[in-house]
């Protein structure tokens, strides 16, 4: 190695090339992708002899010292690891297979060195490794399947897709990445352009109703398509876009329909359907009736689900004035096609029969309107009803009245002409309208029925007198002065009358000369009540009644008699109402009513109080019953030291087992209602104070014994106590369930010398009961 070359990285060699000091630079060195292909030489050789070949690919050689003394290494991108160098020799050589289209080139540096001493005998050289390109990939089509649609008629060489293969070669070496694009399937209907892969149609008249779906297969061939080169495939499939290019067409060119003459509005009367080859918006029709329907009795509307066009009426049919009709009907397209010349259409005829039915009767008027003056007689006629039978037949009707619609059963009417009169007296004031329904109904076909609302006005006579607008009370005050408006009054009257309401007001004829109040009109059917005087006093007289005659302007006219209260008042200097009664009038100046009412109401709860308190202390004092001072019942030693705590230092009670109603005879047994009553029996008396309590026992066991009456159970009453707080608990032998004999009273010693004593009694009395 030359020190010319010391500084050129980018210097390549060429295979087998020796590198001598002065030489020209070296070609590239260049190895072929294929697996474990080698350069000898400069030159590729044929793959196979490459596959057993172990000579070097390339060569390093110096002619600083003997080739036995020189040592040669590699460093850099996959020494040691792809590439490796024999170091004696300098063959450099793939340890494994190279592919381009993973890495393209290796940039290495070259080393030699002397075995002997580790010097280096050349500078160190940077060379790059080129992998040249075979054609080992395939082309691909990284984005298929693919899937297209194009409008079906459309013209010869329409684009429809466009479609792309990518080869992994060298573009720029050679042919291995120029592709060619052919297609496979879908001949004669679409071709491939061969360098850009655009699919185009390719046969005119392409036919969706025929056919919808295409499946065309393209391939990309690599080396210009010639022979050898590799090729892939994609599949595209490409489906016909509807267009409207076909009509409507009636299924039959002649419809027929029967419909009865009582076909209610709406309603339908028949379907015709016009069908199309086309589908969704390009399918879809709207109905018409283009003749004979002059008079507008018909419609045809679309249904959208099942496009077909429903006959329906838009009048009544009459089978007594027309029979049949002839319509002509027309189904267009609501999508035109811009190539042709319009919307598509077609035409059939409809004939319809109208069949005779039995209607029910028809009114003359559909609603009535009738009026009857509020005082009028019982009978009389208000108006008049008709309907008739439109049928052929004419059937005779009867007429009646809806009761539902008139409760009170104010109306009545002839069945056979429909004259309605009048049944109870009517009143303006209550009802103004009554509205009746009245039906009309076929003699021979009672089924057939009609129905007409006919509305009542009741007419106003004046048959109320007016009265006052609300029941007034008027204030006077002490202090007012004379010609002062004490109060305005007004009146109202129920009575409706047609030029409206006027009210005459005047005094009763005894208080026309009254000498404290008169009355002024105000000419608005108002008057003004006014004090002829200031010298009003409560303590004279506190309240004046006024009588006031008010006359409407009626035919005849009505008038009633109203009273006003007028109240003598005290007043502040303002005028403004403070006190009316004249017991207000003596309380003290500065104590208001409200005020004394509280302080009343204070007492009286006071001595609620007190009276509570005094009736709770007697009762708390008193004896639980009479009974004698004497009574030696009572004189009871209470023996407390061994007791059982507080409860047994409490008083007894001889209430208990005295009961003052014992001494009068027999006292009905209140746990049950006995069905046979007994004659009570006359108690035996120990004393005028008391009772034998033992004898008092004796008896009732023995009324128990025998009313047949009584439970099944002894009411027992245990009067043994010895309080809860007690540790002895009960002595009762009434509670003691085992017999004497199963009792052991070795307890007893153990609450202390008087109970010891009284155990040792009862264990002698055992022992000797066992022996």
């Amino acid at each position: 190695m030359g020190n010319s070359q010391r500084n050129s990285r980018s210097l390549q060699l060429t295979a087998a090339a020796h590198l001598h000091q002065g030489k020209p630079p070296p070609t590239p060195l260049l190895l072929y992708s294929h697996p474990l292909t080698k350069c000898y030489g400069g030159m590729p050789r044929r793959a196979s002899d490459l596959y057993h070949t172990m000579n070097a690919s390339a060569a390093l050689h110096t002619d600083k010292v003997e080739n036995d003394t020189a040592r040669y290494s590699l460093s850099g991108e996959g020494a040691g690891t792809i590439f490796a160098i024999n170091e004696k020799t300098g063959d450099i050589h793939a340890m494994k297979r190279l592919d381009r289209e993973e890495k393209a080139e290796y940039t290495l540096t070259a080393k030699v060195t002397n075995a002997i001493t580790g010097q280096l005998l050349e500078p160190m050289t940077e060379f790059i490794i080129k992998v040249q390109d075979i054609n080992d990939n395939a082309p691909k089509f990284t984005e298929g399947p693919y899937h297209a649609a194009v409008e079906e008629m459309s013209a010869v060489g329409t684009s429809v897709i466009t479609v792309t293969a990518t080869d992994a070669d060298d573009p720029v070496y050679g042919n291995s990445a120029k592709l060619v694009y052919s297609i496979l399937e879908g001949q004669p209907y679409f071709s491939v352009d061969p360098n850009s892969a655009t699919i185009r149609i390719a046969l005119h008249g392409m036919d969706r109703e025929m056919r919808e779906d295409y499946q065309v297969v393209i391939q990309a061939k690599d080396m210009g398509g010639h022979m050898g080169g590799l090729s892939g495939t994609t599949t595209v499939s490409i489906t016909l876009q509807d267009i409207n290019d076909n009509p409507p067409k009636f299924s039959k060119s002649l419809y027929e329909f029967v419909i009865p003459e009582d076909l209610p509005l709406g309603k339908e009367g028949g379907k015709v359907k016009a069908n199309d080859r086309d589908i969704g918006e390009n399918a879809k029709s709207t109905y018409s009736i283009i003749e004979g329907d002059d008079q507008g009795v018909f419609e045809i509307i679309t249904n959208a689900t099942t496009q077909e066009g429903i006959l329906q009426l838009r009048k009544p049919l009459d089978y007594e004035s027309k029979r049949n009709y002839t319509l002509k009907v027309e189904a267009t397209n609501i999508r035109s096609e811009p190539r042709s010349n319009g919307p598509f259409k077609d035409t059939a005829t409809v004939k319809i029969v109208v069949e005779d039915s039995d209607e029910p009767p028809v009114f003359s008027k559909p609603m009535y309107l009738l009026e009857v003056d509020e005082n009028a007689p019982i009978n009389k006629i208000i108006g008049t009803v008709t309907a008739r039978d439109p049928d052929a037949t004419g059937s005779p009707i009867r007429y009646f009245i809806d009761r539902h619609t008139d409760l009170e059963r104010q109306f009545n009417i002839n069945v056979d002409n429909g004259r309605i009169t009048l049944a109870k007296p009517l009143d303006r004031e209550t009802d103004m309208w009554h509205n009746i329904t009245v039906t009309a109904t076929e003699v021979r076909n009672h089924s057939q029925i009609s129905r007409a609302v006919v509305a009542i006005r009741v007419m106003d006579i004046n048959d109320n007198a007016p009265e006052f607008a609300t029941e007034y009370e008027a204030f006077l005050c002490e202090n007012g002065k004379p010609g002062q408006v004490i109060q305005t009054v007004s009146a109202v009257d129920k009575d409706d009358p047609i030029q409206g309401h006027y009210f005459d007001y005047r005094l009763v004829p005894e208080m026309l000369n009254n000498p404290n109040f008169t009355i002024k009109n105000n000419q608005d059917n108002s008057i003004s009540v006014l004090a002829k005087h200031d010298t009003f006093r409560r303590q004279k007289q506190e309240m004046y009644f006024l009588p006031i005659i008010v006359t409407d302007n009626g035919n005849p006219p009505m008038s009633s008699t109203n009273t006003l209260t007028i109240r003598v008042c005290g007043c502040s200097k303002d005028g403004i109402v403070q006190s009316c009664n004249v017991e207000a009038y003596v309380l003290p100046i500065g104590l208001s009513m409200g005020a004394l009412i509280a302080i009343l109401a204070c007492i009286i709860l006071l001595l609620v109080i007190v009276v509570l308190f005094v009736t709770l202390r007697r009762h708390k004092n008193e004896p639980l019953i009479i009974k004698d001072d004497e009574d030696v019942r009572e004189n009871i030693i209470r023996y407390d030291d061994e007791g059982g705590g507080e409860e047994d230092t409490e008083a007894f009670d001889i209430a208990t087992l005295q009961n003052p109603d014992g001494i009068n005879g027999y006292l009905p047994r209140k746990d049950i209602k006995p069905d046979l009553q007994f004659m009570p029996r006359a108690g035996q008396h120990s004393g005028p104070n008391g009772v034998d309590v033992d004898e008092f026992i004796n008896v009732r066991l023995h009324e128990a014994d025998n009313d047949p009456t009584a439970p099944p159970y002894d009411s027992i009453q245990i009067y043994g106590y010895e309080g809860r707080g007690s540790i002895a608990g009960s002595l009762s032998s009434l509670e003691t369930a085992s017999s004497d004999s199963d009792q052991n009273y070795d307890y007893l010693r153990e609450w202390g010398p008087r109970f010891r004593r009284l155990g040792e009694l009862y264990s002698v009395g055992e022992s000797d009961r066992e022996t």
